[in-house]
């Protein structure tokens, strides 16, 4: 079996440090990783009137928030996924494990 882990969040500093501690917890119990594989960012673009009421030039500022994920693949044995999972994991980071069968 192995488990696939996807993290994403707001903040890349915050989301690799977080994957750094999965990779080391693997390597350190000796099992398969392959990873961190980075999937392109999602960049979320508003655009927002300066003038509430209509008057005035057509002035607008912009707003973009940026979403960073990594993808890795771990052996799925039980004690380290028990290891990884009581990792802390800060709060704007999300994470998702799904098992896949052998391939």
């Amino acid at each position: 079996m192995i488990a696939r882990i996807k993290l994403s969040g707001t903040d890349h500093r915050v989301v690799d440090e977080t994957v750094q501690k999965i990779v080391g917890i693997a390597k350190q119990a000796g099992v398969k990783v392959r990873g961190p594989i980075p999937l392109p960012t999602k960049k979320l673009r508003v655009a927002v009137r300066y003038s509430p009421d209509g008057q005035g030039s057509e002035t607008y500022e912009h707003w973009e928030m940026r979403i960073h994920k990594r993808i890795i693949d771990v052996a799925a044995d039980d004690r380290v996924m028990k290891m990884i999972l009581r990792i802390p994991i800060p709060e704007n980071v999300k994470i998702e494990i799904k098992l896949l069968a052998e391939q």
